[in-house]
């Protein structure tokens, strides 16, 4: 009996950057409890940017946290790359945040007394981590702040600030950047700005970028859309449009 070979040909999917598996997160309030998760499976791959959305008190933020390391999930567990984080030390999971996860969020985060070059390189100089100078180059390139390096917060735009919070998540090269409602602060002409340069590095980069987001317009950017309700993963979009987005948000509030 003949044995079946693969086809050399055939394209082999890559292994996700991040699963999690069985997610759930309970929180004890005065004797009642509250399911934030309840046993979601979800993975994310190299490359591709995915916006997580659901109804207010859907888990959404519960869900990223439990992902990154920054909250601990009730059962579960996460793996990063073949390193499985839930589980992990405190000691161990700062490391992991600064080395191998980037971070962007709704408020800056930027030093004000640090100009936006200081501010984007300085994750690398807490690290003492050797700046990758052509990566740099070409990540100010990519957010388009060449000409506003030397200057202080104060003096940049709200959209300019946000963008060179995406350049120092981007800088060291992480294996995923989480991005929690990174428009929320920003008028509507820098968020399509800041929104345009995330979907790019994952384009021109590799990049793998997950999103929280109320926002079915700032979702359409994305290439993947992922819906929670009560805690559970119950539907998904790919190629979403604002449009798809919205009907697919309102069905599930009005259930």
């Amino acid at each position: 009996m003949s044995v079946p070979t693969a086809d050399p040909a055939s394209p082999v999917s890559p292994p996700p950057v991040v699963v999690a598996r069985g997610l759930t997160k309970t929180y004890d309030t005065g004797g009642a409890q509250v399911h934030a998760l309840a046993g979601v499976d979800v993975e994310f791959h190299r490359g591709a940017f995915t916006a997580i959305m659901g109804p207010s008190g859907s888990g959404k933020s519960t869900l990223m946290h439990c992902l990154a390391g920054l909250d601990v999930p009730t059962s579960g567990t996460v793996h990063l790359g073949r390193t499985q984080i839930t589980g992990l030390r405190d000691a161990e999971l700062t490391l992991l945040r600064r080395d191998r996860i980037g971070f962007i969020f709704q408020s800056f985060n930027l030093l004000p007394m640090l100009t936006a070059e200081q501010n984007i390189l300085l994750p690398s100089q807490i690290a003492r981590r050797k700046v990758d100078r052509d990566r740099f180059d070409r990540i100010v390139d990519v957010v388009g702040l060449r000409d506003r390096l030397h200057h202080l917060p104060a003096k940049l735009s709200g959209g300019q600030q946000q963008r060179v919070a995406v350049a120092r998540a981007l800088l060291n090269a992480p294996e995923v950047v989480y991005a929690d409602e990174p428009t929320g602060n920003l008028d509507s002409h820098s968020g399509t700005e800041v929104l345009e340069f995330l979907r790019s590095s994952t384009k021109e980069m590799q990049q793998t970028v997950v999103m929280v987001t109320h926002d079915p317009v700032a979702a359409s950017y994305a290439d993947r859309v992922v819906f929670l309700r009560d805690g559970r993963l119950v539907d998904e979009v790919a190629d979403p449009t604002a449009e798809l987005v919205s009907a697919r948000l309102l069905k599930l509030e009005e259930a």
